[in-house]
């Protein structure tokens, strides 16, 4: 290890590992909707497959942005293109002489779809408990933190459309990960001392302003 990490790591105070390691080795990742083939593609350990996707995503991005393609008119020539692609290789095959190719037909299961339903109902009603404990006040950090990424995402709306910035977020899936796993000790110093100095303006601004903020009593949450 280099000797910026060894100085960083007797500055580092106790716990700061535990709380920012863990998205540079992928455990995060891992417990996505795809797992350990997702992570492997954001962690550019199959780095064919990485580059397949980031290069697909920025021809997408190519198509809608540079040459203002609709995203329905987009899809219905990809699947114009595929299907004549496919019918010509298919029918060519015999006038060559070759062996036809063996295209696989794909089906989706019914347990692949439940278990998304599921994933999506458990994350959508915990969004929905989180949005209504701050909107009622019961949590006036989350309040503030979520008034703050709302407002963020307005601003950033005004500089870009939306499939600009979902190219964005995919160009930061593919980048971020790795760069965190490079750099991980610099990283994890720079988000506690972030991390900290958050908490001491929060800590101002809640003995000045939300502490004098008259507030009902939180009744506790019902056992099932």
């Amino acid at each position: 290890m280099s000797t910026y990490s060894s100085d960083e790591d007797e500055r580092r105070p106790s716990g700061i590992s535990a709380k920012f390691r863990g998205l540079g080795r992928g455990d995060i990742l891992h417990k996505l909707p795809g797992g350990s083939k997702l992570a492997d593609v954001l962690l550019w350990k199959d780095k064919k497959k990485s580059a397949i996707s980031l290069s697909t995503a920025t021809l997408m991005w190519v198509l809608l942005e540079c040459m203002e393609y609709h995203v329905l008119t987009l899809m219905c020539h990809l699947l114009m293109f595929t299907m004549i692609g496919v019918f010509f290789w298919t029918n060519g095959a015999a006038f060559i002489k070759r062996t036809p190719p063996r295209i696989p037909e794909i089906r989706f299961s019914e347990q692949a779809f439940l278990n998304a339903a599921t994933a999506v109902r458990v994350e959508a009603n915990r969004l929905s408990t989180t949005l209504y404990d701050a909107a009622t006040g019961r949590d006036l950090k989350t309040f503030l933190m979520v008034l703050g990424c709302l407002w963020v995402v307005s601003v950033i709306s005004n500089w870009c459309n939306f499939a600009t910035l979902i190219y964005m977020v995919f160009v930061g899936g593919h980048t971020v990960p790795i760069l965190y796993t490079k750099y991980q000790d610099r990283m994890d110093l720079i988000a506690h001392r972030a991390g900290l100095e958050m908490q001491k303006h929060y800590s101002a601004f809640d003995d000045r302003v939300l502490s004098k903020i008259p507030r009902r009593p939180v009744k506790p949450k019902r056992k099932k």
